[in-house]
């Protein structure tokens, strides 16, 4: 029954989950530096992965949540940590994420593991690591999650296990919980840059027929996925969408070491993004709640040196529970 009783307890301002949440992007001063290798996909696209190398047999492929980067602070300060330990790390910039547009008509979603397989076997094939650990953060989480499960026991020996940050793992109910009042802002947020990257390409997709009156009306992410996601990605419906893209369905075909930490305080998650009962019967999905964390915050306090409680924790789980020697 792997699930973790959780020692995270931050100072008072960092118990509120708003706060925790807003505070890593605004305020965290991580930065890294990169070396970009763009390689071309299947479907005549391309991938932009940031890699930051030590000279380790041991790789750290970090995915993005919405609308992020390997410029997002949570994938810098990570990207730092597992170098400081002496591990290589690769950002995998999902498509339309890097800075550049990507060239097709379709971007990314929460499901689409075939851009994982896809990157995941290019860094089996071209580079010669013992051992790669995914991290996934939301909805790059979500993708960690899902492709492990996809892959049950016929996932490569060199992929050793993972690690995912505030997951909605139950994308249906967490879309519900996005749309409340408290989320308003984070909303509006996404839909600044999302909405654009859509006109963006129905102007150079004009096939592409864009409802643009629905798009600039558009308040719950279920509307953008009615208008983009699924007739892109070819989805039924937006609920067709949540219940091919959700993670959760997988969790117990995992079999490899993978650990889920959740905050209690995480606005953008529902009660069914909490998943007990599959850590309780599965001998490789370990979950951890925590009481206080925000969305991919897990601040502690104002001292910048004193914020590294995820960094440590994930780095705790990977050498007792995936048991990779860091040395």
């Amino acid at each position: 029954m792997p699930v973790f009783q959780s020692d995270f307890l931050p100072t008072i301002p960092f118990r509120n989950g708003h706060f925790n949440t807003m505070y890593r992007p605004l305020f965290m001063k991580d930065v890294s530096t990169f070396t970009r290798k763009r390689i071309t996909t299947w479907d005549h696209d391309f991938f932009d992965l940031d890699f930051s190398f030590v000279g380790s047999k041991t790789l750290v492929l970090l995915i993005h949540g919405l609308e992020g980067s390997s410029e997002s602070k949570y994938m810098t300060s990570h990207t730092n940590h597992f170098n400081n330990l002496g591990l290589d790390t690769v950002c995998f910039n999902l498509r339309g994420c890097s800075g550049e547009d990507n060239l097709l008509l379709a971007t990314y979603h929460s499901g689409k593991t075939e851009d994982v397989d896809f990157v995941v076997n290019h860094l089996l094939k071209e580079y010669n690591y013992e051992n790669i650990v995914i991290v996934g953060f939301s909805l790059g989480g979500n993708l960690t999650l899902k492709y492990l499960g996809e892959k049950g026991a016929n996932a490569s020996s060199i992929i050793k296990g993972g690690v995912a940050v505030s997951v909605p793992v139950d994308i249906a109910t967490a879309e519900k919980e996005m749309d409340k009042l408290k989320n308003k802002l984070y909303m509006e947020m996404f839909f600044k840059t999302m909405k654009n990257k859509i006109l963006e390409k129905a102007h150079k997709f004009p096939e592409y027929k864009l409802d643009k009156d629905k798009l600039f009306k558009a308040t719950k992410f279920k509307h953008l996925e009615y208008l983009y996601t699924a007739p892109v990605f070819g989805f039924d419906s937006p609920e067709d969408y949540w219940e091919k893209a959700s993670s959760k369905p997988y969790l117990l075909k995992i079999k490899k070491p993978t650990l889920l930490i959740n905050a209690k305080d995480d606005s953008f998650l529902s009660k069914e993004c909490y998943p007990y009962n599959e850590a309780e019967n599965s001998e490789f999905f370990f979950f951890e709640e925590t009481k206080y964390g925000g969305h991919v915050g897990f601040m502690t306090s104002f001292k910048p040196k004193e914020n590294t409680w995820l960094e440590h924790r994930i780095e705790r789980f990977i050498k007792e529970n995936i048991q990779i020697d860091f040395s």
